[in-house]
């Protein structure tokens, strides 16, 4: 009876699980677990080479891995960090869009100037489709009927027909696009082009552009401002864009397409994440090898996490 009551205890006294940040560390090849709360590293994990692109399932299930030097998109058991497969992915991939069905990625192949689609379950090659050279953004837009590929050389994002997976159009942006994004429940699609300095802003539905977002930092060449990833906060109404080595983030007003304010992060900075409710923004600095917590309100850093080499990517997985 004793016995029992003290496991009764024990269970009640257990401390819940925070949620987690998950942090690719592309020159280690490892992912670094950051606890949302306590705001330290809790686990790290090793991958296959150069892991870059990184998302989790709707369910968060399992993790998907671009080991991009591995030629492979590793399949990862979250919670004991065991690879239980890989899926094929073609040469190089570097990122990644899950569908809305939570079955098919869609993988860009910087080196083979394609896209492929992988079934997850099946883990086979749905299509491969020929994109720009040097291919690296993907989106998937929230009804899961158009994917996205940007291509850095030819300076497109190619639109694609998820039913038939073939382009239906093809966009020009500035020079080196890097990252793209549906915003607005899919009205609106935008790519960063790191090398242009600009987010140019798409209709959906016409494929038209509709606006072009410029970054200016006093005392900071322009060369070296270099937007890559960015997220929307949880209403919408401002983007969150990293600019490279600039080390500076912006925060951009969706509606005026204005940037209000820039804030100083660590060196190189390329990709971020949210926590669950977007009130805090985790940056990935991959010359200073560390991620910078962001109070979204506030807009001011309140922490910098050492992490591996070269963070990357970044993705978020509640643990409850």
């Amino acid at each position: 009876m004793l016995r029992t009551l003290l496991a009764s205890t024990a269970i009640l006294a257990a401390p819940a699980m925070a949620d987690e940040i998950w942090v690719t560390n592309e020159k280690d090849d490892t992912i670094s677990v950051i606890d949302t709360e306590t705001l330290e590293v809790t686990r790290t994990i090793s991958t296959g080479q150069r892991p870059r692109g990184i998302t989790f399932a709707r369910d968060h299930s399992v993790v998907y891995i671009c080991a991009s030097d591995s030629d492979a998109v590793q399949v990862m058991d979250p919670d004991s960090g065991e690879i239980l497969h890989d899926l094929p992915s073609g040469e190089d991939p570097e990122q990644f869009a899950l569908a809305p069905d939570n079955r098919h990625l869609y993988i860009a192949n910087e080196d083979d100037a394609i896209t492929t689609v992988v079934d997850t379950e099946t883990r086979e090659v749905v299509a491969q489709i020929n994109v720009g050279i040097e291919p690296e953004g993907m989106a998937v837009s929230p009804d899961g009927t158009i994917a996205i590929t940007t291509s850095e050389t030819t300076n497109m994002a190619h639109w694609i027909d998820t039913e038939t997976q073939e382009l239906f159009a093809n966009t020009l942006v500035d020079s080196r696009p890097r990252h793209a994004e549906f915003v607005k429940d899919g009205t609106e699609l935008w790519v960063s082009s790191e090398i242009g300095g600009t987010i140019t802003v798409f209709d959906v539905e016409t494929q038209t552009e509709k606006a072009k977002i410029g970054f200016e930092l006093p005392r900071i060449h322009p060369d070296r401002v270099q937007p890559v990833g960015f997220e929307m906060t949880a209403d919408d109404t401002h983007a969150v864009v990293a600019l490279g080595p600039s080390n500076h983030i912006a925060f951009v007003n969706a509606e005026t397409y204005e940037v209000e304010d820039y804030l100083l992060v660590g060196r190189r900075v390329w990709h971020m994440e949210f926590n669950e409710d977007r009130s805090r923004l985790f940056t990935t600095n991959g010359v200073s090898g560390d991620v910078t917590v962001v109070d979204v309100a506030a807009r001011e850093a309140i922490k910098t996490i050492k992490v591996g080499r070269f963070p990357w990517g970044a993705a978020f997985r509640p643990t409850d």
